[in-house]
C-alpha cells in the first residue's frame, strides 16, 4: 500500500495541465486551456483545465475532476497506478506499507496482466543485455542497425532465448499463472505443452499513451526458420493495435510542441528517426490504419505528414488507405524518399539538417499528391483517367470541411486539365450516392401509418436542484470569506405597532449559510448534493478553510466529477433562463453577502411555494372535514404571508 505521506507529495507536485498535456493539445483559453475531448469525438474544444484550480472539466462527455482522476478515466489506471505514474514522473520516492494477503488478492485481472508485462519486459530487456546469448545476438544486431545504448533504452528493446520455455519457466518460479501468461499472449499453451511465443527474436515493447506495457513485437533473426519475420501479441483486455500508436509515448510531447505528426511504416523506422532527432514519429507497424488510431494523434495535432519509401507499387497501395485520416479532419500530407530508401536508412544515412530540409521540399498536400501520381500512367487512356479522376474526387468527398473540398476541387481541376463544374457535378454524385448507403445501413422502419402527433413538453427545469447546486458553488468559492450580513429583527413599541429593527454582523459565509439552513430546517433534496454538503461544512468545522486538492482526494469519482463541474461551470451562468424558471440566483459580480442571502431567501421561497401547491393539491383532491380545510387554509394563508415577506426581502414578486 501506497503511504499517505507519498500521496500527498503527489498532488502537492504534480501539476494538472503538465500531465494532461502529455495527451491532449492544449492551447490557452483566458486563464484557463482547452483542447478536445479525449473521451468523445468532436471538431470543437470543450476540453477544459484550470491550472489555477487544478481541476480539468470535460464539457462534451460531462466528466471533470483532478489530475488523478483523468489518469483513471483517461489511461484506466486504478488509483494506485495513477499515484504510481505520477510519483515516477515527478522523481517521487514511494513510501509504502507492508500489503497483506487481502491486498494482495484484490490486484484485478487487468492488473495482473500489466504486472506480468512489466516482468517480462525486464526479462527481455535483462536477456539482451546481461547474457551471452543476447549480446552476441540480439545486442549486435541493434549495433548493427545503428542503435546506440541510450536508444535501446528509451525503447526499452530486448531479447528472448531461442530456448523454448526460457521466459515461461522463469515467470511461473515468480508466481505468475500459465492461465494469465497465454492471457497475455507471452506463452502458448497446446495440450500439455507450453513454450514462449517470443522465443528467439528481438523484443520491441508495446506502449500505451502513458507509457505502460501493452504488448509485445518481436522480430526473427535467424534466416533459416520458417516463421513470419515479425510477431505481436495477441489482442487481450490490455492490448487492442487498432487502437495503439508505436512510439506515441516517446513522441508525444514532441508532437504536440512541432504541431505535426509523422507518421511510419515499422518499429525500426520510428527508432532510427527518433535517435537522429526527429523524435514526433509513430508508427501502425503495419496494420491498416484505424480512426482510433488518427484520433489518438488528433489530440496533439490536426497535421498529419505520412513518410513512404520510393517502391511506386506500394505507395499507390498505400495512399488509397489514407481516405479515413481525411475523415477525421485532419490535414494530412505526402513526403517520398528516393529509390531505394526508407525512414530507416534514410536517417541513418544523413544529418538532422537534411532530414528537415528534405521534408520541408518534398512534403506535398495529400489530395495534390494523389492527383499527381495517379495521373502519371493514364493521360493517354479516357476510362483510366476517369477512374482517377473519380478516385480523386473520392478523397474530397471525405474532407468533412466544405471550404476546404471547394478549395482541393479547384486544385485538382488544374492538376488534372478538367473543370471545376465537372468535379463539382462528380462530389454531388459521389455524396449523395454516401448517403443512399448510410440510409440502407439504417434499421429498416416500419410501414408508414398515421399517427396522432403528441403534444411536445418543454422540460421542467428542477429549481430546487440548481440552488442546492449553487449553494455548494458558494460554499466551495467563498466559504471561509467573512462578509457583513443584514438581519431583521421585528419588535412591537410601545404602542403597540410592529416594527422591524436590522443589525449588521459579520460572519464567515459557510456559517451563515449552515445555520440559516438548519435554523429553516431545510434538508438538499438530492441525494448526492447532501453528501458533499455535509463533507464540505465538516471540513470547515474543523480546519476553518477548505483546500480544494486535498479535499478531492477524500471524494470518489462520482463527487470529484459535481465538484469539478460546479467550479469550471461558474462563469456559464444564463440568468435570463433562470428567471423563467423563477430561480432569480445573482451572478458572481455581486457582492458575496448578498449572493449568500438571495440564494437563502431563494431555496427557502421555492420551499414555500412548493408546500403551498401541495397543500393545495390535497385540499381538492380529498374528502376532509370543514375543520381540518380551514386549519389547511389557515396555514396556507400564513404561508402566503411569509412568501410576501420573502418578497419584500428579495424586493421581487415571487
Amino acid at each position: 500500500m501506497i503511504s499517505r505521506t507519498t500521496i500527498d507529495k503527489v498532488f502537492e507536485t504534480a501539476l494538472v495541465e503538465e500531465v494532461i498535456g502529455e495527451f491532449i493539445q492544449l492551447r490557452r483559453s483566458g486563464s484557463n486551456l482547452k483542447g478536445l475531448s479525449p473521451f468523445t469525438d468532436e471538431r470543437t474544444p470543450s476540453f477544459m483545465v484550470s491550472p489555477a484550480k487544478q481541476i480539468w472539466k470535460d464539457f462534451s462527455s460531462g466528466k471533470g475532476g483532478n489530475v488523478v482522476s483523468f489518469l483513471m478515466e483517461h489511461e484506466h489506471f486504478t488509483y494506485p497506478e495513477a499515484i504510481r505514474y505520477l510519483a515516477k514522473k515527478y522523481g517521487i520516492e514511494i513510501e509504502e506499507t507492508e500489503q497483506t494477503a487481502e491486498d494482495k488478492e484484490r490486484v484485478n485481472e487487468r492488473e495482473s496482466l500489466f504486472l506480468i508485462n512489466e516482468f517480462a519486459k525486464s526479462f527481455f530487456q535483462n536477456t539482451l543485455h546481461s547474457t551471452e546469448e543476447g549480446k552476441a545476438i540480439g545486442l549486435s544486431y541493434f549495433k548493427e542497425r545503428g542503435f546506440t545504448l541510450e536508444t535501446m533504452q528509451t525503447f526499452e528493446l530486448g531479447y528472448s532465448p531461442e530456448k523454448w520455455e526460457a521466459f515461461t519457466e522463469k515467470a511461473i518460479k515468480k508466481g505468475y499463472s500459465v492461465e494469465n501468461l497465454e492471457k497475455v499472449g507471452l506463452t502458448i499453451v497446446k495440450n500439455e505443452k507450453q513454450f514462449d511465443r517470443f522465443r528467439g527474436r528481438v523484443i520491441f515493447p508495446i506502449k500505451s499513451m502513458s507509457g505502460r506495457t501493452l504488448g509485445f513485437g518481436g522480430r526473427i533473426l535467424s534466416t533459416t526458420a520458417k516463421a513470419a519475420k515479425y510477431l505481436n501479441s495477441p489482442e487481450s483486455i490490455i492490448y487492442d493495435k487498432s487502437k495503439i500508436l508505436y512510439g506515441l509515448y516517446t513522441a508525444k510531447q514532441s508532437i504536440a510542441k512541432e504541431d505535426n505528426c509523422y507518421l511510419v511504416e515499422g518499429y525500426t523506422d520510428v527508432i532510427q528517426m527518433y535517435q537522429r532527432g526527429i523524435t514526433n514519429v509513430v508508427s501502425s507497424s503495419g496494420t491498416a490504419l484505424t480512426a482510433d488510431q488518427i484520433r489518438l494523434i488528433s489530440r496533439l495535432t490536426k497535421n498529419v505528414t505520412l513518410l513512404f519509401d520510393g517502391d511506386d507499387a506500394g505507395l499507390r497501395a498505400a495512399i488509397r488507405g489514407v481516405d479515413i485520416i481525411l475523415e477525421q479532419g485532419m490535414n494530412v500530407q505526402i513526403c517520398t524518399f528516393p529509390k531505394g530508401e526508407d525512414p530507416d536508412s534514410f536517417a541513418r544515412n544523413n544529418s538532422l539538417e537534411a532530414i528537415h530540409e528534405y521534408f520541408k521540399e518534398n512534403s506535398k498536400d495529400f489530395i495534390a499528391f494523389k492527383a499527381s501520381l495517379l495521373a502519371e500512367d493514364v493521360r493517354s487512356n479516357p476510362i483510366q483517367r476517369a477512374e482517377v479522376i473519380r478516385e480523386v474526387v473520392e478523397s474530397i468527398a471525405k474532407i468533412p470541411d466544405l471550404i476546404k473540398q471547394e478549395l482541393y476541387v479547384q486544385d485538382t481541376a488544374r492538376t488534372l486539365d478538367i473543370s471545376e463544374d465537372v468535379l463539382f457535378s462528380t462530389l454531388a454524385q459521389i455524396n449523395q450516392a454516401n448517403k443512399r448507403r448510410s440510409s440502407r445501413r439504417a434499421p429498416e422502419q416500419p410501414t408508414m401509418q398515421l399517427v396522432e402527433k403528441e403534444p411536445e413538453t418543454a422540460q421542467k427545469v428542477d429549481a430546487q436542484q440548481i440552488l442546492e447546486r449553487k449553494i455548494l458553488e458558494i460554499l466551495l468559492l467563498y466559504g471561509d470569506k467573512e462578509e457583513t450580513f443584514e438581519e431583521v429583527f421585528e419588535f412591537y413599541n410601545e404602542k403597540g405597532e410592529k416594527e422591524e429593527q436590522k443589525e449588521k454582523y459579520t460572519s464567515k459565509v459557510y456559517r451563515k449559510v449552515y445555520l440559516d439552513l438548519q435554523e429553516d430546517e431545510i434538508e438538499f433534496t438530492n441525494s448526492l448534493f447532501k453528501t458533499l454538503y455535509e463533507k464540505i461544512i465538516e471540513q470547515y468545522n474543523q480546519k476553518e478553510e477548505l483546500r480544494i486538492q486535498q479535499f478531492l482526494q477524500e471524494l470518489s469519482a462520482e463527487q470529484t466529477a459535481v465538484i469539478s463541474d460546479i467550479m469550471m461551470e461558474e462563469e456559464r451562468y444564463v440568468l435570463h433562463d433562470w428567471q423563467r424558471a423563477e430561480i432569480y440566483v445573482k451572478d458572481k459580480h455581486m457582492g458575496i453577502a448578498q449572493l449568500v442571502e438571495e440564494t437563502i431567501l431563494s431555496l427557502r421561497a421555492n420551499l414555500l411555494n412548493k408546500k403551498i401547491a401541495e397543500m393545495a393539491t390535497a385540499l381538492q383532491k380529498a374528502e376532509l372535514e370543514e375543520e381540518v380545510i380551514q386549519q389547511q387554509l389557515s396555514s396556507i394563508k400564513d404561508y402566503l404571508q411569509l412568501k410576501t415577506l420573502l418578497a419584500s426581502s428579495l424586493d421581487r414578486v415571487l
